[in-house]
């Protein structure tokens, strides 16, 4: 695990956003019941990535269209939550950061660390934006 005080203004970065901790596995069951759509970020220290993958996720959650419900685990940190989560969606290979777009519990779109790397803040918002317009309705 990480030091705490480093990843703190990680995890604020999303939380004043109106995104979710979720740190146990009860916490993301119950996230997963909601009915609707929801986004579970899989936050990362990742410096390759995560860098871009937070703020992108910010310009996206700014924007009127987005997911009913917004959710995160930290890898590395909430270590019962990501592992709940990864094993119950064990057909998407583990990644961090990544993002899981859901419909009523039920996977639609995961979105690799790799479709995240090498793209700014802003063409990653692009691409949550085209993934949450193909959720169905």
């Amino acid at each position: 695990m990480y030091d705490p005080l480093m990843t703190q203004h990680m995890r604020a970065e999303l939380t004043s956003l109106g995104v979710e901790e979720l740190t146990t596995a009860p916490q993301v069951d119950a996230f997963l019941s909601r009915p609707g759509t929801a986004l579970l970020f899989f936050n990362s220290v990742c410096g390759c990535a995560a860098g871009s993958a937070r703020p992108g996720l910010g310009q996206f959650l700014a924007e009127p269209d987005r997911p009913e419900h917004l959710g995160t685990v930290f890898a590395g940190m909430d270590l019962e939550a990501t592992s709940h989560v990864r094993a119950r969606f064990a057909q998407y290979a583990p990644s961090s950061p990544a993002v899981l777009l859901l419909r009523d519990g039920e996977p639609v779109r995961y979105i690799h660390r790799t479709e995240i790397e090498g793209r700014d803040a802003s063409a990653f918002a692009g691409l949550l934006r085209q993934a949450h317009a193909g959720l169905p309705g």
